[in-house]
C-alpha cells in the first residue's frame, strides 16, 4: 500500500526541475546514485561492462538523456552512442554488449518532423552498432509516444531486422502490441513501465500491473518472437521459468533482463542455473530522472538513498 503512495509522488518529482536542482546538488549524490548509474562518462560505461561481461552477462547500455528539445543536443546524443559501440567493438565486448536508445533522446520531441529526425539518427546508430557485431533496442517512454515509437520501430526493422522493442506491461493496449511483435525475428524487451500514466491507459495497482506482465508473457513466449523478460520480482521470475519451461523455450531462445545494481545476486543466480541474462547499464550526465524512477519501483531504494543521506551527512 505504502508503495502505490509513493510511488506516484516519486514519478512526479522525477519530472520537477525544483527538485532536480535539490538532489542533483547534494554533496552525496554522487555515491549514492553510483549504485544504479555506474557513471557518467564511456570510460566508466565500458568499464562496467567489462566488469559484467567477465561475470557471465550480457549488457544493454544506455547513454541517459530524454526529452531533448534542441538539435545539437540530439546529434551530440548520436555521437556519443558511435563513440561508445567504437569503444565497445576496440574492448571486444560486442555482440554481448549491445545498446538501448531513447528516441526522445535524438530528435522525436523536437517541433516539426521530430520523428523523421528520431528516425535518421536511429539509423545512424543501427549502422554504428551492426558494423560494430552488434545490436539497438529502442527503449519505450510514456505513452503519449508510443505509437511514434513502434512507427519508427517498424521503419528501421526493413532495414535492420535485429533492432530490438520494448513493451510496458502496464499500458492497457499491450497486450495487443505484444501480439503484434510475436512474430520471427522479432526481439521484445517487457518491462513493468516507470513512468507516471493515468489510469485511462495504463493499470494503477501493483496487482493488475503484475496480471497483465503474465498475460502479455504468455502471449511473447507463444509468439515466434525473442521474448526479453525484464523483471526483478520474484514471482515473476518464478512465473516466467514456469512457463519457458512450459512452451520449451532453450536458452539462446529467451533471456532475462534486470537493472545494474538492482538483486545483483539474483543475476548472477539465474547465470548460473544456465540463463542469459542482460543488464540495463546506464550512463551519463542526465542520470536525475532515471534515479528517480529507481527509487519509484521499491520502497527499500527509498531507504537506501534515506540512509545514504544521514550516514553522509
Amino acid at each position: 500500500m505504502a508503495a502505490d503512495v509513493l510511488r506516484p509522488t516519486l514519478l512526479a518529482l522525477s519530472r520537477s526541475p525544483r527538485f532536480k536542482h535539490l538532489i542533483t546538488t547534494l554533496p552525496v549524490s554522487s555515491s549514492v546514485v553510483t549504485r544504479f548509474v555506474p557513471g557518467e562518462d564511456v570510460e566508466a560505461a565500458v568499464r562496467a561492462t567489462a566488469t559484467l561481461v567477465g561475470r557471465g552477462l550480457t549488457v544493454s547500455l544506455d547513454r541517459l538523456g530524454e526529452d531533448t528539445l534542441d538539435r545539437a543536443d540530439a546529434d551530440t546524443t548520436v555521437a556519443g552512442y558511435l563513440d561508445v559501440l567504437g569503444e565497445l567493438a576496440q574492448a571486444g565486448l560486442t555482440p554481448a554488449a549491445e545498446v538501448s536508445v531513447k528516441l526522445s533522446a535524438v530528435g522525436q520531441a523536437l517541433p516539426g518532423d521530430g520523428e523523421k529526425i528520431a528516425l535518421d539518427n536511429s539509423r545512424q546508430v543501427c549502422t554504428a552498432a551492426r558494423n560494430a557485431g552488434t545490436t539497438v533496442t529502442l527503449d519505450m517512454e510514456d505513452h503519449t509516444t508510443t505509437d511514434s515509437t513502434l512507427s519508427i520501430l517498424r521503419e528501421l526493422r526493413q532495414d535492420f531486422p535485429e533492432t530490438g522493442a520494448v513493451l510496458q506491461a502496464y499500458l492497457h493496449r499491450t497486450e495487443a502490441d505484444c501480439r503484434d511483435l510475436a512474430y520471427a525475428g522479432s526481439r521484445v524487451r517487457l518491462c513493468k513501465g516507470a513512468y507516471k500514466e493515468p489510469p485511462e491507459v495504463a493499470f494503477q495497482s501493483r496487482a493488475e500491473v503484475d496480471l497483465s506482465y503474465v498475460r502479455c508473457l504468455q502471449v511473447l513466449l507463444a509468439g515466434d518472437g525473442y521474448p526479453m523478460v525484464a523483471t526483478h520480482d520474484p514471482r515473476l521470475i518464478a512465473i516466467a521459468s514456469h512457463l519457458i519451461t512450459k512452451h520449451g523455450r532453450g536458452a539462446d531462445h529467451f533471456e532475462f533482463q534486470m537493472l545494474y545494481g538492482v538483486r545483483p545476486e539474483e543475476q548472477l543466480r539465474l547465470v548460473d542455473a544456465g540463463h542469459r541474462v542482460r543488464i540495463y547499464v546506464p550512463y551519463g550526465h542526465e542520470w536525475y530522472g532515471y534515479f528517480m524512477r529507481r527509487l519509484a519501483e521499491r520502497p527499500a531504494n527509498v531507504a537506501f538513498f534515506v540512509r545514504s543521506l544521514v550516514s553522509k551527512g
